[in-house]
C-alpha cells in the first residue's frame, strides 16, 4: 500500500499554476529527490504533502495512521530553548513533560533540594503516560546525532540547528520524512553523516536538493516539478540527466511540429473568401483549438544568461604566503602556513563549519595581517567577493538599485545594457525589477548577488557558498562559465560535484590549524587522504629507526622543499619556454622570406614587435626556471 498518493493536484499564485493536476505515488522504503527551477513550487508541494498547506484543487491520500515529520529549509521552532526540550518536541504530547523532567533533574544534580519533590511528581506523571520509552528515545536520538542536550539551541551554528531539527524530526519515528534543502549550511563531513542516517532510515523520504553528489547518493528515484507537472525518473541523478536530455529534445520537436501546423492553419483561414466558400467550419473550429492549445502551453523557462568581464590582467604573482600563522584568542586558526598562488590558479577550500577557510582567504586577499610569517601579493588586483551570507544586499532596496546604483546601464566589456534587460538575464521579470530584496527567496537572492557580482570587472572572483538554494541548471550554467573565466578563483564549497568541476588545486584544512594543499578537486583529496590512511594501517607497528643524515645532506633537503605550486610551475615552465621558441623560429623563419616585405609588409612591424615580447618573456622564464632548480636542489 503506498505512504502517500497526490491526485490531479492543483496550486496557484496568482496567475501562475504552480501545480497543473499533479500525479505523485510514494511507496514505503522510497527515497525520493525532488528537484526543479527555483519559484517552481517545490516548497508549495512539500508543505502540502505535511499537510501544512491546502491545494486548490485535486487530493492528497495518506495510508492511515501515517507519521510524517517535515524539516524546513530554516528553523521553524524557538531557537532559545534548549536541545533536549526541542528535540523533546518531536515526541508529540508527552514533550512537556520529558522536557520538564530533564529540566528539574539538571536542578537536582545540582543540589537544588527544593526539586525533588518536583522531580517525583514527574516521575509518576511519566509511568502513568509511557513518558519513559519516550524519553528513552529522546536521549537515543540526541546521542545518535551528537548533540549536547544541555545546551541553548540559539549557541549552535548553522550546522548544529539542522542537526537539533532532525533529531526533532526522527523523535516521534515517522513513517515519512521531508526534508526541504538539508544540505544547505552543512560541511561535506556533515553532509556525509546525513547521507548515511537517509540511507538507514526505514520509511519513505522526499527530500528538496541541488546537491547533484548527495542525489546520487541517497535517492531512489528523481522526481522533476516542471511547469506544474511532476515527471518521475527511476533511479539516481545521473541516470536522471540522460533521460531528461533525450526527453526535452522529443519535447522541441513536438513542439516545432506543432507550431509549424498552426502556422500553415493560420494562413488558410487568412485566404479568406477560401475559407469561407468551402465552409470548412470543422477546420475552422480545429483552428481555435489549436490557437488554444498554443496559449496555454508552457514553454520551458530560459536559461540564466551569464557573462563575467575579467577586466584587465592581474600581475603573475597573486598570493605568496611564508609560515604564516593567524589564531584568535587561544585557538590556532592558521599553522605554519606556506603557500604560492599565482594567476590562473583555480583554488577550492574545503574543511568543516569553523576551521578558518574565510579567516585563510582574508589573509591570502589582504583583509586581514597574520599574527606571524611574511605574506606578499600581487599587483593591480580587482576582486569580486561572493558572501555567503548576502551581507552586501540590502532587504530594502530595488533589484535595480542593487545592480547599478543610480544608472539605468550595466557595462560589462565592451557592451552596454539596460538594467531591465540584464535582470531579464537572471531571469528577473521586468515588473520585479522595483520590487525590493526581502521580497525574493534564497535562490533569487543568490541569482541577484551573482547578477551584482558580474556587473563589475574583477580579475579575482572569490566565491563563499555560490551554490547554496541555486537550481541544477543555473550550478552547470556557472561552473561554465568559471570553466572560461582567466582569471584566479577562490571557491569555497561543500558541494562535492561543483568544486571538481571547477577547481584545479585543494587546500583542505587538517585539523589544529594545519593546511595541506593537494591536486585536483574533492575526489582527487579524498582519494589521496584514503590512500594514506590505507597506508599508515598497513604500515608495520615497530618501523625501524631512521638512519641518521648528514648536515649537508639535511641543508639540501630543506633545499629542495618546494611549495605545491611552485613544483607545478617548474613543471609547466619547459613546456611553456619551448613553445615561445618555437613561435620564435616561426616568426624569424617568415621575416627571412623576401616575399613578405612585397606582399604583406603590414605585417613585417607587428612581427619585429612580436619577437621583443617573445625575447623578453623567454628571458624571465628562463630566470625562474633557474631560481626553481635552484631551490630544489
Amino acid at each position: 500500500m503506498p505512504l502517500l498518493t497526490l491526485d490531479s493536484a492543483c496550486l496557484a499564485f496568482g496567475d501562475v499554476a504552480l501545480l497543473d493536476h499533479a500525479e505523485l505515488v510514494l511507496e514505503p522504503g522510497e527515497r525520493v529527490a525532488l528537484i526543479g527551477r527555483n519559484g517552481a513550487g517545490k516548497s508549495s508541494l512539500m508543505r502540502a504533502l505535511a499537510g501544512l498547506a491546502k491545494l486548490d484543487d485535486g487530493t492528497v491520500w495518506r495510508q492511515p495512521g501515517l507519521k510524517t515529520a517535515y524539516v524546513s529549509q530554516e528553523p521553524d521552532f524557538d531557537l532559545d530553548r534548549d536541545v533536549f526540550a526541542t528535540v523533546a518536541d518531536g515526541v508529540g504530547d508527552a514533550a512537556r513533560l520529558i522536557a520538564e523532567y530533564h529540566a528539574c533533574a539538571a536542578l537536582v544534580g545540582q543540589g537544588d533540594t527544593a526539586a525533588l519533590a518536583q522531580l517525583e511528581d514527574l516521575q509518576h506523571q511519566l509511568e502513568a503516560s509511557n513518558g519513559w520509552t519516550l524519553h528513552h528515545k529522546v536521549e537515543q536520538v540526541i546521542d545518535r546525532l551528537k548533540l549536547d542536550g544541555t545546551l541553548k539551541v540559539s549557541d549552535l551554528s548553522g550546522g548544529g540547528i539542522k542537526r537539533v531539527a532532525l533529531a526533532r524530526a526522527l523523535a516521534g519515528e515517522p513513517d515519512l520524512l521531508l526534508l526541504d534543502e538539508p544540505t544547505n549550511h552543512l560541511d561535506i563531513d556533515a553532509i556525509g553523516w546525513l547521507e548515511e542516517l537517509i540511507r538507514s532510515f526505514r520509511g519513505g523520504v522526499v527530500v528538496i536538493t541541488h546537491d547533484r553528489a548527495f542525489m546520487d547518493a541517497v535517492s531512489t528515484r528523481i522526481v522533476e516539478l516542471d511547469r506544474g507537472r511532476l515527471g518521475s525518473f527511476p533511479g539516481s541523478f545521473s541516470q536522471y540527466q540522460q533521460r531528461k536530455a533525450d526527453l526535452l529534445v522529443i519535447e522541441a520537436k513536438a513542439a516545432a511540429d506543432f507550431d509549424k501546423f498552426l502556422a500553415q492553419e493560420e494562413v488558410w483561414i487568412r485566404k479568406g473568401v477560401e475559407a469561407r466558400r468551402t465552409r470548412n467550419e470543422g477546420r475552422v473550429k480545429r483552428l481555435e483549438d489549436l490557437r488554444r492549445q498554443r496559449a496555454a502551453r508552457r514553454d520551458r523557462m530560459g536559461n540564466v544568461s551569464l557573462q563575467l568581464d575579467r577586466g584587465d590582467q592581474s600581475g603573475q604573482l597573486v598570493a605568496e604566503l611564508n609560515h604564516v600563522t593567524k589564531r584568535f584568542g587561544d585557538k590556532v586558526v592558521i599553522r605554519d602556513f606556506s603557500t604560492r598562488l599565482m594567476r590562473g590558479d583555480r583554488i577550492g577550500l574545503i574543511g568543516p563549519n569553523g576551521a578558518g577557510k574565510t579567516t585563510l582567504l582574508k589573509l591570502i586577499l589582504g583583509d586581514l595581517e597574520a599574527d606571524e610569517g611574511q605574506i606578499r601579493r600581487g599587483t593591480k588586483q580587482q576582486i569580486a567577493y561572493f558572501d555567503q551570507f548576502r551581507t552586501q544586499l540590502d532587504p530594502e532596496m530595488a533589484l535595480c538599485d542593487v545592480i547599478s546604483p543610480g544608472s539605468d546601464w550595466v557595462e560589462i566589456g565592451k557592451s552596454r545594457k539596460h538594467v531591465i534587460g540584464y535582470l531579464e538575464d537572471f531571469l528577473f521579470a521586468p515588473q520585479r525589477a522595483r520590487s525590493p530584496v526581502k521580497s525574493l527567496s534564497g535562490g533569487e537572492r543568490n541569482r541577484l548577488l551573482l547578477a551584482r557580482l558580474f556587473a563589475q570587472p574583477a580579475n579575482i572572483l572569490v566565491l563563499d557558498e555560490p551554490t547554496n538554494d541555486l537550481d541544477v541548471e543555473t550550478l552547470e550554467l556557472l561552473e561554465q562559465l568559471l570553466a572560461d573565466y582567466d582569471g584566479t578563483i577562490f571557491l569555497v564549497s561543500h558541494d562535492r560535484t561543483f568544486l571538481d568541476n571547477v577547481v584545479t588545486q585543494t587546500i583542505a584544512a587538517e585539523g589544529e590549524g594545519v593546511w595541506g594543499e593537494y591536486a585536483g578537486g574533492y575526489q582527487d583529496w579524498k582519494r589521496v587522504k584514503e590512500a594514506a590512511a590505507s597506508a599508515a594501517k598497513e604500515a608495520p607497528k615497530a618501523a625501524p629507526a631512521p638512519k641518521p643524515v648528514e648536515p649537508e645532506r639535511k641543508a639540501a633537503a630543506r633545499a629542495s622543499k618546494l611549495s605545491f605550486n611552485e613544483k607545478r610551475e617548474l613543471e609547466q615552465l619547459p613546456g611553456k619556454i619551448a613553445q615561445l621558441e618555437n613561435e620564435q623560429a616561426t616568426l624569424q623563419q617568415q621575416l627571412a622570406d623576401p616575399a613578405i616585405y612585397k606582399d604583406q609588409p603590414e605585417n613585417v612591424p607587428r612581427f619585429n614587435a612580436r619577437l621583443e615580447e617573445i625575447e623578453m618573456e623567454l628571458l624571465t622564464l628562463l630566470e625562474r626556471w633557474e631560481a626553481l632548480e635552484g631551490k630544489s636542489g
